[in-house]
């Protein structure tokens, strides 16, 4: 849940999941659509879906969750930083755990010029590391490294004073700490426009559709979205986009943006009212949006905001 997320947003949504699947039996045993709504609101749903399939691998082997880094990176959803640091905290296994703050750290004690995410650099961090270890607790190690680059060691201003690896640092003998380590080259953020065709019916509930194709939301359950093209009417595709023709009350609502790694997202919210609550065949539901008791994602909560604008 970490990854990529800020922690005051994981802690309530970590509590209530792990008392919703005490184990990886329960875990297993839920439906996607159980996983997916409990997760709702952390964004980035393929983890969940890869701790899913991690906890469904883990109930039929013999000797439940590896212990190793090697054998922990096979596991759906669990790369090299997060195998090393379950490796390493959890079992005491001798492996380095290479994050942002790590690298930062690193970096700077050796003054390395070099990306520290490219292969060669890393190499030397993940030595550094392992002679830190030495007749040390991995665990214990690995975690120091991550607090120190978080709270002493920081990219503007580092509090060198603090810092215990002071004495060895070559970028602060140099004066150059804030120079360490190279700056890395932004991937170029993607602009797109959608349309969001937000049905509500009499009582004010809304009509999801499970997304089921694109590269990202999927197996979320939004109002039917679609990409604009310049010189597209919106009230005219979000009319396209649902299965009834109830689009006569069709207005317009104020933009809202939702950021999708590199994708950022204008989405335009088209309002209409439903004259019935039929449910059309396939994957759609009524729902109240303040409790929608399904998989969805934060951009729902966006649309109700700006519909109820109108």
């Amino acid at each position: 849940m970490l990854q990529q997320t800020q922690v005051d947003r994981v802690v309530p949504r970590f509590e209530s999941f792990v008392r919703r699947f005490q184990g990886f039996e329960d875990l297993a045993r839920a439906t996607e659509d159980e996983v997916l709504g409990a997760w709702s609101g952390l964004g980035y749903y393929r983890r969940a879906r890869h701790l899913h399939r991690l906890a469904q691998g883990v109930v039929t082997r013999r000797d439940g969750l590896p212990r190793t880094a090697a054998e922990l990176v096979e596991l759906p959803g669990i790369g090299p930083y997060t195998a090393a640091a379950v490796a390493s905290l959890a079992f005491g296994e001798m492996v380095p755990v290479l994050d942002g703050n790590v690298m930062r750290v690193g970096a700077r004690v050796q003054a390395m010029a070099s990306d520290p995410r490219s292969a060669e650099a890393r190499q030397r961090l993940e030595a550094w590391i392992l002679g830190l270890m030495e007749g040390q607790s991995p665990g214990e190690i690995n975690e120091a490294l991550m607090e120190l680059g978080a709270t002493v060691c920081s990219p503007a201003d580092p509090t060198c004073d603090a810092c215990p690896l002071a004495g060895g640092c070559a970028a602060r003998e140099l004066g150059r700490q804030r120079e360490f380590p190279t700056p890395r080259k932004r991937r170029t953020q993607e602009s797109v426009r959608w349309v969001a065709a937000c049905l509500i019916d009499q009582d004010g509930s809304w009509l999801l559709r499970k997304v089921d194709e694109g590269p990202v939301l999927r197996g979320l359950w939004l109002p039917p979205l679609a990409e604009l093209d310049d010189g597209d009417d919106p009230a005219s595709l979000a009319d396209r986009l649902l299965p009834f023709q109830w689009m006569s009350e069709a207005e317009v609502a104020p933009p809202v943006r939702h950021t999708i790694t590199h994708r950022k997202i204008d989405v335009i919210p088209v309002r209409a009212v439903a004259s019935s609550a039929e449910l059309p065949s396939g994957d759609w539901r009524w729902v109240d949006p303040e409790d929608p008791g399904i998989p969805t994602s934060s951009l729902l909560q966006k649309l109700v905001k700006s519909v109820g604008n109108l």
